[in-house]
């Protein structure tokens, strides 16, 4: 006995020396030590995983067809995220149908929008969803939109006017596309508005996914001629974005936003269009005139100013849990 513990109290001063102040364990930076700056951190690798996504998937047009990319994207993001949470009763699955008819619409015009724009206008077109949400939250609720939002509206359609070369005609049938899908995700984001405040999120956004692969496969067959397997180009985007973005970057989101509240979620997500730019100038060599930087510049600071100033909370929080980006 007399062993085994002049053995222990060895042990603990060797182990006290290993690990004395000058050899301690690493930790974490100060900016990251606490949760809440934590769950910035996350939110904001969010956005730049959602920002980069343009990039990728525009690369990966040239392969696939963009129904076709979508339907597989989305038939791996349902996989993984109904590996974790399997939705259970109808409720869900109607009120899930609902918003997932609106992101299809919305994916499926920006996938099909990227063929004939460039990822930094896809991006930037893209977050006028931010926009578009408080008209027809209004809309639907009868009501005057604010001053703010149809002040930060007007500078954000100046801006695009700007971003696509000011006259109408370089408005070309990829930036027309994705601004039908702003559209298309501000229903969305009317829809969890209503709904998604009823479910669990992972269970409901699986629906969700779930609905747009059903959706896709079909529209695939019908616009492409079939859904062929992707060759081996396609599949490392896919994986990006199917498990990556689709599901990684979407459960980062989920996870900072009940740490740091869904305000502070969705404006740090406004930054979304930002890192499209960033990626687009940075692997496609993308470049923007003077005109179009300021345009872009319009774009960004109309979506924080919606962000910060809508008053529409339940707007907030489902921006704060869309997977429409």
């Amino acid at each position: 006995m007399r062993s085994v513990l002049i053995r222990r109290l060895s042990l603990q001063a060797w182990t006290r020396h290993s690990i004395g102040t000058d050899r301690r364990l690493p930790t974490l930076p100060v900016v990251f030590q606490s949760r809440e700056s934590r769950a910035v951190g996350a939110i904001i690798a969010a956005a730049f995983l959602f920002g980069a996504t343009f990039v990728v998937v525009k690369s990966a047009l040239d392969s696939i067809g963009p129904l076709s990319f979508v339907a597989w994207r989305f038939l791996i993001g349902s996989l993984v995220l109904g590996a974790l949470a399997i939705p259970r009763g109808q409720p869900i699955w109607r009120h899930g149908a609902l918003a997932g008819v609106a992101l299809f619409t919305g994916y499926a015009l920006q996938t099909a929008g990227l063929q004939f724009t460039t990822a930094t206008n896809s991006a930037l077109i893209t977050g006028l969803y931010v926009i578009f949400t408080p008209f027809l939250a209004a809309l639907f609720a009868r009501r005057a939109p604010s001053t703010w939002v149809v002040g930060a509206a007007a500078l954000a359609f100046g801006g695009v006017f700007l971003l696509t070369g000011i006259d109408a005609e370089n408005l070309g049938p990829g930036d027309l596309l994705t601004v039908g899908c702003a559209l298309a995700f501000a229903f969305h984001i009317v829809a969890l508005a209503r709904y998604a405040h009823r479910h669990p999120v992972v269970p409901f956004t699986t629906v969700q996914l779930v609905v747009t692969t059903v959706l896709a496969f079909p529209a695939a067959l019908i616009f492409e001629g079939g859904v062929a397997l992707p060759d081996r180009s396609v599949w490392g985007a896919l994986a990006i974005t199917g498990i990556g973005v689709t599901a990684g970057a979407f459960l980062l989101q989920i996870w900072a936003q009940t740490v740091v509240g869904a305000t502070t979620a969705a404006v740090v997500l406004a930054a979304e269009p930002a890192f499209g730019v960033a990626a687009g100038w940075v692997v496609l060599g993308e470049r923007l005139t003077p005109a179009g930087w300021l345009g872009a510049a319009f774009v960004v600071i109309a979506i924080y100013l919606v962000v910060t100033r809508q008053k529409d909370q339940a707007s907030r929080d489902a921006e704060a849990v869309t997977p429409a980006h």
